[in-house]
């Protein structure tokens, strides 16, 4: 049963009491009307690694999508650190090596086990007080393209990760906040060499060559891109992380460093309204987490402005539901097979089936209802209530339902229109656990690929104004995800971390990025490690699939013939796509005398690594 639980409201003693779900951003009902596709994914892919093996660790563990951010994560634990310094220490590397997902420039979401409470902290970035519900609209009053506005300061959003990591840290920190910063400054001083697929991403990208700044530091002097294994040095972002490191975050939102972005943000040509007043203003929340019972165990994660918890809330509770209607269509009875195929596993057609009718039932209600609670009245409650997901489940039969409408829960107060705008989101995840059995799982960003194009002293600023609806109402009903002064948009990071219900007992830390596919990444790996048992890399490797509420979508080269007409024998239509998540994923596990460790896992489709001790 789904259940929302505030952990200020009783003592956390089992995990009944939590929270859960996971988040997205994702898809809307309907398209823009010049659209007639779904958005690509916001970052190339760059190969599927098939020499993937599950870690296995005793004490501690991190893992990251860049084998250096794993390490620094490790380095942190290994010197009697927690989750949270593993994870803080781990962002600013990836600030370094994968600039063109996430960064101190962006915002993240984070979702905490202190060992006695699930905790969630909000560094989602906020709309500048000059920004308008406009925003985005030409003066014809069409919106703009994506590109029109991703590029420039129009897009940025005031940063919050360094203020959530700060948040994080004061209450669950064991390393000093400075120590925490030594391994990116060593490489940001020392150098690092370009990895395949950080190569890849700057190759891809038309936007990169017409802005100074990222020119000089990505390009040769003839505008190639530098060659894989270039040592590529930062020493401006150097500078900026010693600051930080001795000043805190109030390095970045005020002084010199924070008029830099100011000027950057308001002096370019597609100017932005970012002020050294919303900087210094900008505020971190810790949030009540969401919860959601799932079977015999309990998923928790992030809720509004996260639209994920909710989702896979609903996506898990809907599942469930059928299950009980019809034991039939119980999940775990179809486990994915093996096949010759790069993943070594395929999942069962009816699998397929089922999870993707379920995303399109929750796809189709996130894009009506859900956005920045602080805003607006989302009816979370309603929308993950047994009997509501048991009306939805009703909705699934042997044949695809196409295209879901929304859903009618209990609690709505406010009539809103759907949100037809772009949806693309660069992503990365850092899961860690510690010695004390604290686990952490953030999900970090700067939007889309290399953010906003702005480079300021080393780092990305991003264009997470672009979460927000380009169109602010529609047949004279507001958008729920409109623009607003000092508002967040709505995310689709879905940090998470599973408990054993009954005991209490913390079972996994996981999370992926991928933009408005993040909810098919989480949703496939869960459902991996609960319902078909599988250890944390083969759940991660397993082919990724799902739907927003649109085709049903199969990662490219992953899936059979045979797959494929199963269900398009049932009406899907099936769209064959790069599906280029970054999972990472801890889990624990017990040998037969009943001792625990953990075993890791990183997604084969980026180049994310697992380390513990």
């Amino acid at each position: 049963m789904f259940s929302i639980f505030h952990p200020r409201h009783r003592r956390l003693t089992t995990l009944s009491l939590i929270a859960a779900a996971l988040t997205l951003n994702a898809c809307h009902n309907t398209p823009p009307a010049n659209t007639s596709a779904l958005p690509a994914a916001p970052e190339i892919a760059s190969g599927y690694r098939t020499d993937m093996q599950t870690r296995h660790a005793d004490q501690h563990m991190a893992a990251a999508a860049n084998p250096l951010a794993a390490e620094a994560g490790r380095e942190m634990l290994r010197k009697g650190g927690s989750a949270i310094d593993a994870a803080i220490a781990m962002q600013a590397v990836l600030t370094l090596v994968e600039p063109q997902s996430s960064g101190i420039g962006g915002g993240a979401m984070i979702v905490l086990w202190d060992g006695k409470a699930v905790r969630t902290y909000d560094g989602r970035e906020t709309a500048p007080a000059g920004a308008t519900e406009q925003l985005f609209l030409q003066a014809n009053g069409q919106p703009m393209t994506f590109p029109q506005a991703q590029i420039g300061g129009r897009s940025v959003g005031t940063p919050g990760v360094l203020r959530a990591l700060e948040l994080a840290h004061k209450q669950h920190g064991r390393l000093p906040w400075a120590e925490l910063f030594k391994p990116a400054i060593r490489l940001s001083e020392q150098g690092f060499a370009i990895s395949p697929r950080l190569h890849s991403m700057i190759a891809a990208d038309p936007y990169l060559a017409k802005s100074p700044d990222m020119a000089a530091y990505f390009l040769n002097a003839d505008g190639s891109p530098k060659a894989v294994g270039t040592l590529l040095k930062n020493p401006s972002l150097a500078a900026v992380l010693k600051r930080i490191a001795q000043e805190g975050p109030d390095a970045l939102y005020k002084g010199p460093i924070a008029s830099e972005i100011v000027a950057k943000v308001q002096g370019h040509a597609n100017p932005g309204s970012l002020s050294l007043n919303d900087l210094q203003g900008y505020r971190a929340k810790e949030r009540a987490p969401l919860c959601s019972d799932y079977k015999r165990w309990q998923v928790c994660g992030m809720p509004p402005p996260s639209s994920g918890g909710v989702a896979v809330a609903q996506i898990l509770g809907t599942l469930q539901a059928l299950e009980q209607r019809d034991p039939r269509y119980a999940l775990a009875s179809v486990k994915p097979q093996k096949t010759h195929l790069p993943a070594g596993l395929e999942p069962a057609p009816q699998a397929v089936h089922l999870i993707a009718e379920a995303e399109r039932l929750a796809y189709a209600d996130r894009g009506l209802y859900v956005a920045d609670s602080d805003f607006v009245p989302v009816p979370v409650a309603g929308l993950i209530a047994p009997e509501y997901l048991a009306q939805r489940a009703a909705l699934i039969g042997e044949r695809s339902m196409g295209k879901a409408e929304p859903g009618k829960p209990q609690g709505i107060q406010v009539a809103y229109a759907p949100d037809r705008s772009p949806m693309r989101i660069s992503t990365s995840q850092v899961v860690a656990v510690d010695d004390l059995g604290g686990a952490v799982s953030m999900t970090t960003t700067v939007e889309a690929a290399f953010g906003s194009h702005l480079m300021v002293q080393g780092f990305m600023l991003n264009n997470q104004m672009t979460d927000f609806s380009f169109i602010p109402e529609e047949n004279g009903q507001p958008v729920a995800n409109r623009v607003e002064p000092g508002k967040r948009p709505r995310s689709s990071m879905a940090p998470t971390l599973v408990f054993d219900r009954a005991s209490g007992e913390l079972l996994a830390s996981v999370g992926s990025p991928g933009g408005s596919q993040i909810i098919e990444y989480v949703a496939k790996s869960v459902i991996g490690l609960l319902d078909w048992n599988l250890d944390p890399q083969a759940a991660i490797s397993l082919p990724n699939f799902g739907s927003r509420n649109g085709p049903t979508e199969l990662e490219q080269g992953q899936f059979s013939p045979a797959l494929k007409q199963a269900l398009q024998a049932r009406g899907h239509e099936v769209n064959e796509i790069d599906m280029t998540s970054g999972t990472q994923a801890i889990v624990r596990v017990r040998d037969a005398q009943g001792k625990t460790s953990w075993a890791g896992g990183a997604d084969p489709r980026r180049e994310g690594e697992a380390l513990g001790d």
